[in-house]
């Protein structure tokens, strides 16, 4: 098979694939970062005892774990975005919304749980101390939490980083988008999308090692 594959031209768009290589990354450390701070917040509305609270971010939650991602991206650039800023938004901007919100929705349930397996009697000794209830959230339970929680967390990442490739249905430049060019003008198939696939290996394995180095540093014995 190698004798057979076609040096010469992987050769001309190996550039462009390290091009969108990069982009693949940028998109995916955004989109978590983003995703992280809705994940909080969406789970902890759904820890309310108050079920107005609980009513955006259970929707929010549902809607987006409930829905294939691949029509989310289509959904959001197409339809959402232009009727809020009256265009059609660049690719990037619509590729980090939608992994962006997708990825906040799975982080909200690791959030969710997260919290909840960590003994309530703590927030109770917490609070017999003299901290509120926002002070012992941050500064007691979220923190042990967040150790539990590492595993599941560097899951999505992973999950995030390899999903990304679905962007390039919105034709944003990011490392499959280009694999879809050099295929459709030389009508070669192993080529791009073998080099690609070997290039997304590469970078989960890497990432789950960096995962299990904190889950060793940071995470629960």
């Amino acid at each position: 098979m190698l004798s057979n594959i076609r040096w010469d031209a992987l050769s001309q768009y190996f550039p462009l694939f390290l091009k969108g290589i990069v982009t693949t990354v940028e998109i995916t450390v955004i989109s978590v970062l983003i995703g992280v701070i809705l994940g909080l917040f969406a789970g902890m509305g759904r820890l309310s005892v108050h079920w107005y609270a609980r009513l955006v971010p259970n929707l929010y939650v549902g809607f987006f774990r409930g829905t294939p991602l691949f029509v989310q991206i289509l959904l959001i650039h197409f339809a959402v975005l232009p009727a809020i800023f009256g265009k059609t938004p660049p690719a990037m901007v619509s590729g980090i919304v939608a992994l962006s919100l997708n990825a906040g929705a799975y982080i909200a349930e690791i959030f969710r749980a997260g919290i909840q397996s960590i003994d309530r009697g703590q927030m109770e000794a917490a609070r017999s101390l003299g901290m509120s209830q926002g002070q012992a959230m941050f500064n007691i339970i979220l923190p042990q939490a967040v150790r539990r929680m590492l595993p599941p967390l560097g899951n999505e990442a992973i999950m995030l980083l390899k999903d990304s490739s679905l962007l390039a249905a919105i034709s944003l430049p990011e490392v499959t988008y280009y694999a879809k060019l050099m295929a459709g003008k030389t009508y070669l198939a192993w080529e791009p999308y073998l080099t690609i696939a070997l290039m997304y290996l590469v970078l989960t394995l890497v990432l789950a090692r960096l995962v299990k180095f904190l889950e060793r540093k940071y995470g629960t014995v």
